[in-house]
């Protein structure tokens, strides 16, 4: 496991801070449609890059797979929720994928390569944030979370993949770039609690 998450603690710039752990365990009915909202959103993010790119054909076989993944996902939570009488309401987003999605570039191919660094992120720290909360999770809600970080982080790394092969230059500064809005949308005060929020507002 510790093998799976390596990349993932390098690539990321800061780990979740405990704060935002201590506010997930007080509100996990929350935390759960958030998460369902969140696979729902990034099936959503997929079959938009298939739209959006027609001609590239890798992009197309794993984008397809991992809206189809995304959605299993979704199903999953949405089973977990009925079996706890959770209801499935609307549910705000939160500012984290929206604020790294607006400092994407406008130009091609620059916004397809931001487009995919943004989506390495967010699947990077998903899979973060579910290594770090599983442990103090119930039996199933451990297991569930666990079993979805091989997904999320094969996820990560198909996204900077085909980042670094669409790009017409090195990714690095765009990574580092991300990296610090990324790190600081999770290190800054948050006034509401979602599973990509900040630091929570008491």
């Amino acid at each position: 496991m510790q093998q799976l998450l390596a990349p993932i603690y390098e690539f990321l710039a800061c780990e979740t801070p405990d704060e935002w752990v201590e506010v997930a365990l007080e509100n996990q009915e929350i935390m759960l449609i958030d998460h369902c909202n969140c696979e729902k959103k990034a099936a959503n993010t997929a079959i938009s890059l298939i739209f959006r790119y027609t001609e590239r054909r890798e992009l197309l076989m794993k984008m397809s797979k991992l809206a189809r993944e995304e959605l299993r996902h979704f199903e999953q939570v949405l089973q977990i929720m009925k079996k706890r009488n959770i209801e499935y309401y609307n549910l705000s987003a939160s500012r984290y994928a929206a604020k790294l999605f607006k400092r994407a570039r406008k130009d091609e191919p620059g916004a397809l390569v931001d487009k995919l660094i943004v989506g390495g992120f967010i699947e990077a720290r998903s899979c973060e944030r579910f290594a770090k909360i599983a442990p103090l999770l119930d039996d199933e809600l451990h297991k569930f979370y666990m079993s979805l970080l091989k997904s999320e982080s094969r996820h990560f790394s198909d996204y900077l993949k085909l980042a670094a092969d669409y790009s017409e230059q090195d990714i690095s500064p765009r990574i580092e770039f991300f990296s610090e809005i990324e790190a600081g949308l999770i290190t800054s005060e948050d006034k509401e609690f979602r599973f990509h929020s900040g630091l929570p507002s008491r």
